[in-house]
């Protein structure tokens, strides 16, 4: 919710944060992450992120639990992305019937309606719940996901290996969330960072599905990057702290 609502934020016409920039959503989905750490944390060890749920798995050899946790990450995803559009009601409206972002007789070339143009499909808000690249190419974006993500679970993984093998206790969460803003600020240009599987796929679904005018298209043929590239980040973190640290 925090994070799409950075998102929703900085795109979205009329909102008072228009156009704030890219530092902001590095800051405001770091922020997001910490908040959901720390709520989270008790219950279930902040699982938040199938990519950190495998890596956990293959470093611990323990499953039971994975199906319950993606269950609740994906849900968790969906209900914040409908929780965005329920606090942004009214301006996604009105930027969806802006003609300037949405054309029309009389309306001018944007820059929404160019990335619109670039992304093949992706409507003018698909930014708000999910993804995409600047440039389009598969491998590149792929890499770009695994490496941010494999950056994400190695400083994750590691901080167990602080205070005699118990972690940094509550420094933990502001510690992994400035770690996303850092991921933020120097990955995430290419492709917007997912590194989380649930927060791009469940809120691309609630994109869908949500009756938004003149929204476009959720861009599904890139939908699978997003999924397959921080999973796989996260598997090689986690063979990696296996071979160098346990």
């Amino acid at each position: 919710m925090l994070g799409g609502g950075v998102c929703a934020a900085v795109t979205l016409k009329a909102s008072k944060a228009r156009n704030a920039g890219w530092l902001a959503i590095a800051f405001g989905w770091g922020f997001a992450v910490m908040t959901a750490v720390y709520i989270a944390g008790p219950l279930s060890g902040a699982h938040l992120n199938p990519a950190v749920t495998v890596a956990l798995a293959l470093k611990d050899g323990e499953w039971g639990n994975v199906p319950v946790y993606f269950a609740g990450e994906f849900l968790g995803a969906m209900i914040g992305a409908t929780l965005v559009w329920v606090a942004y009601y009214g301006q996604f409206l009105a930027h969806l019937t802006d003609k300037e972002i949405v054309g029309g007789p009389g309306a001018q070339a944007t820059a929404a309606k160019a990335v619109e143009a670039q992304e093949k499909g992706a409507g003018p808000v698909l930014g708000v719940f999910s993804t995409g690249p600047e440039i389009r190419h598969t491998v590149q974006n792929l890499a770009t996901e695994i490496v941010g993500t494999f950056v994400l679970l190695l400083a994750i993984l590691t901080q167990g290996l602080n205070d005699a093998g118990n972690g940094l206790g509550v420094l933990g969460g502001l510690i992994t969330a400035l770690v996303v803003v850092s991921i933020g600020l120097s990955l995430g240009g290419p492709t917007g960072y997912a590194i989380n599987p649930a927060r791009d796929l469940g809120p691309r679904i609630v994109h869908a599905l949500l009756p938004l005018p003149n929204k476009g298209g959720s861009d599904w043929s890139y939908a699978w990057v997003p999924v397959v590239g921080p999973l796989i980040g996260g598997a090689l973190a986690a063979g990696l702290y296996n071979v160098a640290f346990a």
